[in-house]
C-alpha cells in the first residue's frame, strides 16, 4: 500500500490545484496496490477542502474513504507520544501532526513510498530514523 498525504487528496479533489493532473494519474497508477493514510490526514483534508474548495468536495472525500478508497488503520497505542517526539525532532521544518502520523505509519507498515505535494518536508523526514521517503507523486 502507498502512503497518502493530505496534498495528494486535496489535489485530487480540487481541479484548480496545480497538482490535480499528477494526482489523477497517480490514482490510476497505484489504485490496484491500494492507499493507506491516517485520521489526522483525513481531518486536515476535510477541513482544507471545505474551506478552500467546497463542502461538497469535502463530503465526497469522506464518502470515498468510507467506501474503501483508502485504508485507515488504527494508530498504535503510543502514537501521540511518538508524534510528540517526531514533532520535537523536526520542529525547525516544522512538522505537524498529520505528517508525524505518516512517519509513524511508515514505521508501522515498513512502507516509505508516499503520495505528497509537500516536497520540502518529506525529503527531510526519515522513518525509523534513517529511511528516506520516496515521493511517487512528484519525484524529487
Amino acid at each position: 500500500m502507498i502512503l497518502a498525504d493530505s496534498g495528494f487528496w486535496i489535489a485530487l479533489g480540487n481541479r484548480r490545484d496545480r497538482h490535480h493532473a499528477a494526482a489523477k494519474t497517480a490514482l490510476e497508477r497505484w489504485s490496484k496496490e491500494g492507499f493507506v493514510s491516517t485520521w489526522p490526514v483525513l481531518t486536515e483534508v476535510t477541513h482544507l477542502l471545505a474551506a478552500g474548495a467546497s463542502v461538497t468536495q469535502a463530503l465526497a472525500f469522506v464518502d470515498s474513504i468510507a467506501l474503501g478508497v483508502c485504508a485507515i488503520p488504527a494508530p498504535p497505542d503510543d502514537a501521540l507520544l511518538r508524534a510528540h517526539a517526531l514533532m520535537q525532532r523536526y520542529r525547525d521544518l516544522p512538522m505537524d501532526l498529520a505528517d508525524a502520523s505518516l512517519v509513524i505509519l511508515a514505521e508501522e507498515t515498513g512502507e516509505g513510498r508516499i503520495l505528497s505535494t509537500d516536497l520540502r518536508d518529506f525529503q527531510g523526514y526519515r522513518w525509523k530514523n534513517t529511511q528516506p521517503f520516496t515521493n511517487v507523486l512528484i519525484p524529487g
